[in-house]
C-alpha cells in the first residue's frame, strides 16, 4: 500500500507543479488536491483555497494533531533554464517550481494521513491541512483557517528540511524606520540633513546586540535591507527611509523586540506587524524523541513558514532542502519523497 501511495504522491505533485498556483490565485491547485481526497474517499472541507480533512475516528476530547503544508508558490525567477511548469525527471530529480518548497512535504504528508485515515482508536485526532498564502503571509491561508479548525494541540508542519527535526524557528518583525531632518534648499546651509545622519544610524544598527542567545537558534538576527531618501537634486529631505529586517529567537517575544528596539534605536521605528513569532516544541516532546529515535537530527531554523501561526508546540519536518527553495530550475530528489513518506509513517506509528 505504501508502494502505491507514494507513486501516487508523485503523480500529484507533478500535477500541481503544472498548474499555476502564485499566492492568493492556488484555485487550481486547490481543486487537484480536492481530488486527492475523491479518489481516497475521504471527505474533504475547503475554506477559500485551503483545503482540509479530519481522521475517520475523529473524537472529541482528544487531543489534535495538525499536518499542515502549502501548496502555493514564489514567481520563478528570471535565471530559470528550465520551464517551471513541465514537471520532468531528469536523474532521479523531480524539476519545477514548488517542487521542494513545499510540494514535496505537502503530498507526503497527504499520502500519510491517506494511510492513518482509518487507523483504529488513534491517541491523537488527526487534520490535514493543505494552505494557501503561505509564501506570501497572507489573511487567507492557515492563519484564517485555524478559525474554523478545532483547538490544535501539536503540528507537524511540512517544510523542506532532509527529514531533520527541526524544533525551533526564528520569528519575523519588519521595521519601517525613519530618520528625521529638516528639509531645504541645496544651496543653503543646513546642519540637520538626515542623510548626512545616515552613517550614525547605519552603524548603530551594525553594532547592537540582543543580549539573550537561544541554544537552538542562536542570536537574534537585525539587518538593515533598504534605504532611501530624497526625490530632486536641489532638494535636503525631510526624512530618510529604512528597512530593517529582524530575525527574533525563542528568548524574545516580538512585542518584546519592538519595545526594545523603539527604545534604544537612534530613529523612528514602526513595526508592520508582530503576528510572525518565533515557535517551537521541548527536545522531550514525544513527537522529538520518536523523531529521534528513528535517527533524525534535531536543529533550530533560520527561515520563516506557517509555523509562526500557530500556538501549540509545532514541528517543521520534511522532504527536500531549504537551500533550493526559491530558486531557479527548483527540484526535488524523487529518492527524498520515497523517504519522506516512509518516516512520516514511522513517526506517526510511534505516537499514534
Amino acid at each position: 500500500m505504501n508502494e502505491i501511495l507514494t507513486q501516487e504522491a508523485l503523480a500529484l505533485l507533478k500535477d500541481l507543479i503544472s498548474i499555476q498556483s502564485f499566492s492568493s490565485e492556488e484555485q487550481g491547485t486547490a481543486k487537484r488536491i480536492e481530488s486527492w481526497f475523491t479518489d481516497h474517499e475521504i471527505p474533504f472541507m475547503r475554506e477559500n483555497n485551503n483545503v482540509y480533512a479530519f481522521n475517520s475516528s475523529f473524537e472529541k476530547g482528544k487531543p489534535t494533531l495538525l499536518l499542515n503544508s502549502h501548496h502555493d508558490t514564489v514567481k520563478p525567477n528570471s535565471a530559470y533554464t528550465k520551464e517551471p511548469y513541465f514537471p520532468h525527471i531528469e536523474d532521479g530529480k523531480l524539476f519545477g517550481l514548488g517542487s521542494n518548497d513545499a510540494g514535496g512535504a505537502l503530498v507526503s504528508l497527504l499520502a500519510l494521513f491517506t494511510h492513518y485515515y482509518e487507523h483504529p482508536n488513534p491517541k491523537y485526532n488527526l487534520i490535514i491541512a493543505a494552505t494557501a498564502e503561505e509564501e506570501s503571509s497572507g489573511p487567507l491561508g492557515l492563519n484564517s483557517l485555524l478559525k474554523t479548525l478545532p483547538d490544535i494541540d501539536l503540528a507537524i508542519v511540512g517544510e523542506p528540511t532532509l527529514m531533520q527535526l527541526a524544533v525551533a524557528e526564528k520569528g519575523l518583525v519588519v521595521f519601517d524606520g525613519v530618520v528625521s531632518g529638516t528639509a531645504s534648499h541645496a544651496a543653503h546651509p543646513n546642519d540637520d540633513n538626515p542623510i548626512m545622519k545616515l552613517p550614525q544610524v547605519l552603524e548603530w544598527f551594525n553594532n547592537f546586540k540582543f543580549e539573550k542567545k537561544s541554544e537552538a537558534l542562536g542570536p537574534v538576527k537585525m539587518t538593515v535591507t533598504q534605504v532611501s531618501a530624497g526625490k530632486q537634486h536641489n532638494v535636503v529631505p525631510a526624512e530618510a527611509h529604512l528597512v530593517i529586517d529582524v530575525r527574533v529567537n525563542d528568548c524574545y517575544s516580538n512585542m518584546d523586540v519592538v519595545a526594545l528596539l523603539q527604545k534604544e534605536a537612534p530613529c523612528t521605528l514602526t513595526p508592520r506587524s508582530t503576528n510572525l513569532n518565533s515557535s517551537s516544541i521541548p527536545i522531550d516532546h514525544e513527537l522529538v524523541q520518536a523523531g529521534m529515535g528513528l535517527g533524525r537530527t534535531p536543529y533550530g531554523s533560520p527561515t520563516l513558514s506557517d509555523q509562526a501561526k500557530l500556538s501549540c508546540p509545532s514541528l517543521k519536518l520534511g522532504p527536500g532542502d531549504s537551500t533550493r527553495s526559491h530558486t531557479a530550475n527548483e527540484y526535488i530528489h524523487v529518492s527524498e519523497i520515497e523517504e519522506g513518506i516512509k518516516i512520516y509513517i514511522n513517526l506517526l506509528n510511534e505516537i499514534l
